[in-house]
């Protein structure tokens, strides 16, 4: 245990924290920072050290994980006064496991070459539950000579770790497998409230699409109909799961990647549009399959004024 040398993380958040975790399970003593000096807590009191800003980190560990809300959080802690770069030793290995724009990660990788460190970007899929039980996915871009030392850590918080190429690939494939799911859901919501309003039992028709060429993630894994499924935020007034604000920034992502490369996303786009009236309309904390209750209230409304 005591051979297993520090590993920094910044981003104590709902993903970050429990991430940092299961490091410190599997042994490694973690060097943490946070700007909410309350998400520190926790940790420190299961034997992480806190320091007070990102640079202090860098001076003490040679592998740092970052776990961010954003872009300008992420180029803030790279790049910023107080930045992992005012400090960072030579042959430091940074992983991003934020999700961010692919252009951002290329800045960070530049930026870190110049200081002799090695960024790769490594955003993950499977939200706070796999996080805590250390069953993620990490899409990892960046030097593939690095790859093994990144693996070694992600292994230890994640199920599944896949090399995606050179730095941004991560990215890439996190933000395409989000404006599918996007796509996805909503055409689940749409399917389902149709058939509902056509007299079909909620449950009979879910497995129906599920023995038939209709069949996706959404409607056999995350059904966004209440009373469908068990264990999925539909059943829990849309609690937990994946934030509506969430998919939003990452359809943003999506569609700003979109617009770079002159590649057009009619269905991302709309989805995009959808996900931020949601946000606007008071759907931003519910999980993203409550877009089958936001759906249902378009529709309802006249009814309402006539009970």
């Amino acid at each position: 245990m005591a051979s297993k040398t520090p590993v920094g993380f910044i981003g104590l958040g709902n993903m970050g924290s429990p991430m940092a975790k299961n490091l410190l399970r599997h042994g490694y003593p973690v060097i943490a920072t946070d700007v909410f000096p309350e998400s520190c807590k926790e940790l420190q009191d299961e034997g992480a050290q806190i320091l007070d800003s990102p640079a202090e980190v860098a001076d003490k560990a040679d592998r740092i994980i970052t776990m961010l809300p954003s872009s300008p959080n992420v180029i803030e802690v790279y790049t910023g006064p107080n930045g992992i770069l005012k400090k960072v030793k030579k042959g430091t290995l940074l992983i991003d496991s934020s999700t961010i724009d692919p252009s951002v990660s290329k800045e960070m990788a530049l930026a870190a070459e110049k200081m002799g460190a090695v960024f790769m970007d490594a955003p993950v899929s499977g939200g706070v539950g796999a996080a805590s039980l250390a069953k993620l996915t990490f899409m990892v871009g960046g030097v593939e000579e690095e790859y093994t030392a990144a693996q070694e850590l992600l292994t230890c918080m994640g199920a599944n770790v896949v090399y995606c190429g050179q730095v941004g690939t991560g990215q890439a494939a996190k933000i395409c497998n989000n404006m599918l799911l996007a796509i996805g859901m909503i055409g689940t919501a749409e399917t389902m409230n149709l058939g509902i309003r056509l007299g079909l039992d909620p449950k009979l028709l879910a497995q129906i699409l599920n023995m038939s060429s209709g069949r996706c993630w959404s409607s056999d894994s995350y059904n966004p109909v209440p009373g469908v499924m068990e264990g999925v935020p539909s059943g829990n007034n849309y609690q937990g799961g994946f934030g509506t604000t969430l998919m939003a920034k990452d359809l943003g992502l999506a569609q700003h990647t979109a617009t770079n490369t002159k590649t057009p996303v009619p269905l991302g786009s709309l989805a995009h549009q959808i996900y931020r009236v949601m946000c606007a309309r008071g759907y931003a904390n519910k999980d993203f399959s409550s877009v089958f209750q936001f759906l249902r209230e378009q529709e309802e409304e006249p009814e309402k004024k006539g009970d």
